[in-house]
């Protein structure tokens, strides 16, 4: 029977292929730079709006690579409380939403903190404040005190996908993987945020919440490697975009003599995709912040601008007169004036693809 990686007696002295690493890690490192160049160049407004979005991301989507859909508004809410923010249309957050909402700001915000049980137990129970997981009552605030089994199946018919160490070994473990954690070393951060991110899946150490402990320890390393608190991309929402590969992942390197380049290459092109995603945000940004600044003197109507914000935020499907209409709640003609006036005003332009109906788009 295959053995576990924790089983060998070189761990946890993890290996990779260097060059291999070094390779995506440059193209990772001239990524990071160039985005936070165009951060940079944002106005103070936007760049608050754009960080309360990647980090509303991050919390929705780790919670749901573990199947829990948490409410977009209440943690976008939540977020912008805890950082002083405001914006219209705030709502009230319910208790396991704050308590996510605690512990990866506290990872993110506070990176340079020192990592101990306390910190984690803290993150644990503000994961878990009713000290159940769904409707299973579980140890909070402590690491486990039973066997770890990743298993899925019917019942009688469980498929065991991996095994956590036992126990009475967590502990031990957890004090290498922390003092590890904690020190400075010669590693690149972000190679030390795959690492982290896997050592710690590996251990295991809570009855539940694991995952969501690792991804903020990741994001936790990423915000060091930025030098930056303020957080504009989320991987979490990277991994949930792969998440059957990102599972096939961990259970394949699960099982390795140390040698974990697999993991670390596939943790630096999701980190890749991720920054790539944000920076094409960040171009639409700046393209609609030039957008109504050339035309801070144009008139147009309210409907019209609706639209426009609409167009540079990410429309869906082609935009025609029927569901400007639609939209605008405004009757078919009026739509269509609305269209045309925009055309002569060099805004909008007719598609060129042609076809039955006529399909309009941002003349830019």
């Amino acid at each position: 029977m295959a053995k576990y990686i924790y089983e060998y007696s070189n761990w946890p002295n993890f290996t990779w292929d260097e060059r291999e690493v070094q390779r995506v890690l440059g193209q990772v490192r001239h990524l990071q730079g160039k985005l936070m160049g165009q951060i940079s160049a944002l106005g103070f407004s936007v760049k608050e709006d754009t960080m309360l979005n990647a980090l509303t991301l991050d919390v929705i989507k780790s919670s749901e690579i573990e199947g829990e859909l948490l409410d977009h508004a209440q943690v976008r809410s939540s977020i912008a409380r805890r950082l002083g923010l405001s914006y219209a249309g705030m709502v009230h957050s319910d208790r396991d939403v704050e308590g996510v909402v605690e512990m990866m700001l506290d990872a993110t915000q506070s990176y340079k903190n020192t990592v101990d049980n306390e910190r984690l137990f803290a993150w644990h129970g503000a994961l878990f404040p009713t000290g159940r997981s769904g409707m299973h009552k579980i140890d909070t605030a402590c690491y486990r005190k039973g066997e770890m089994q990743i298993v899925s199946g019917p019942m009688g018919k469980e498929k065991v996908h991996y095994q956590a160490p036992s126990p009475d070994e967590v502990e031990a473990e957890m004090i290498v993987f922390l003092k590890w954690l904690n020190e400075d070393s010669k590693l690149d951060i972000v190679i030390k945020s795959a690492i982290a991110h896997f050592w710690f899946i590996i251990i295991h150490p809570f009855d539940d919440g694991n995952g969501r402990i690792a991804r903020a320890i990741s994001d936790m390393l990423l915000a060091h490697s930025d030098g930056t608190s303020q957080r504009y991309y989320s991987l979490s929402n990277q991994i949930l975009l792969e998440k059957k590969l990102y599972y096939n992942i961990l259970q394949k390197s699960q099982y390795n003599d140390g040698d974990i380049t697999e993991w670390i290459l596939w943790f630096l092109n999701s980190l890749q995709h991720a920054l790539h995603t944000t920076e094409e945000t960040v171009e639409r940004v700046l393209l609609k912040a030039d957008f109504w600044d050339k035309h801070k003197n144009t008139v147009l109507n309210s409907r019209q601008r609706m639209m426009l914000n609409k167009l540079f935020d990410g429309f869906e499907g082609k935009l025609k007169s029927s569901k400007w209409a639609k939209m605008t709640k405004c009757s078919p003609d009026t739509a269509l004036r609305d269209i045309k006036n925009l055309i002569e005003k060099d805004i909008l332009r007719q598609e060129k693809s042609g076809g039955r109906s006529t399909n309009y788009e941002l003349n830019i």
